[in-house]
């Protein structure tokens, strides 16, 4: 099983690196309102995904492994063509690597980092997370979470989000299933050749900076067929349906 995984898996991130092996660079501009749009989904496709049950690592605890996301885009729409020409993606999938490391009192400290092979789009993020309730046999952990992350590489845009959730789980022998909720900030400035672009198109007025907050809705589960590795999978709902695979070593 942990073979076809990781398998499974490899194939994603290599799909993943294929859809979106190339630069995102406008060819043309859009108004305040396609911004505004296209703020929302790629808000929502870079903000830090849960993907983990609300239970803490504990001090000696560790969390490393590899992640793919796959956000349902309206490839059709105006500003995904500006973006990537007529042959935008269906989804964006975002190849990952993923840490977490469990300290004190139940607080888990966290840092993922994305980088698409032949392309510009990196991205990277931390989190925080605190257990309220730890959990044992026959109670859920209850756990709230502070995540940040950043898109780098893309010279015409800056993009930034900020997120806060809570997540319930709990335990049942290899299965841990857990849901949650929250919000994502999300700060997005048009720059370079995009703002060129739409300044010339609206008659001489730039974009303005996109500021909003969205909300979150997200369930998952965790498997662990095998001592120290376990395998992730997430649904959420973030302005646009959002898929998460991960597989970690957790010792």
């Amino acid at each position: 099983m942990k073979k076809i995984i990781i398998m499974a898996l490899s194939l994603l991130l290599t799909t993943g690196a294929e859809a979106l092996a190339r630069d995102l660079s406008f060819t043309q501009g859009i108004g305040q309102s396609a911004f505004k749009s296209l703020s929302h989904q790629a808000g929502a496709a870079i903000s830090y995904k849960n993907t983990a049950p609300a239970e803490p690592l504990g001090l000696t605890g560790f969390d490393i492994g590899v992640e793919v996301t796959a956000v349902d885009i309206k490839k059709d729409a105006d500003y995904w063509r500006a973006a990537f020409g007529n042959d935008a993606p269906s989804f964006l999938l975002l190849p990952k690597l993923r840490a977490r490391k469990g300290l004190f009192w139940g607080i888990d400290v966290g840092a993922m980092y994305s980088y698409v092979p032949d392309s510009n789009i990196k991205l990277y993020g931390f989190e925080v997370s605190k257990a309220i309730l730890e959990g044992s046999a026959a109670t859920p952990a209850l756990g709230i979470r502070g995540s940040y992350t950043k898109l780098a590489g893309v010279n015409d845009l800056e993009l930034q989000t900020a997120g806060v959730d809570a997540t319930l789980s709990k335990g049942l022998l290899i299965l841990t299933p857990y849901v949650g909720a929250g919000a994502v900030y999300v700060n997005s400035k048009a720059t370079g050749q995009l703002q060129s672009l739409s300044t010339a198109l609206q008659g001489g007025v730039p974009l303005k900076t996109e500021e909003f907050w969205q909300p979150r809705y997200f369930a998952g589960l965790k498997i662990s067929p095998l001592p120290l590795f376990g395998v992730t999978a997430e649904v959420e709902y973030q302005e646009r349906m959002i898929y998460s695979l991960k597989a970690a070593l957790n010792f």
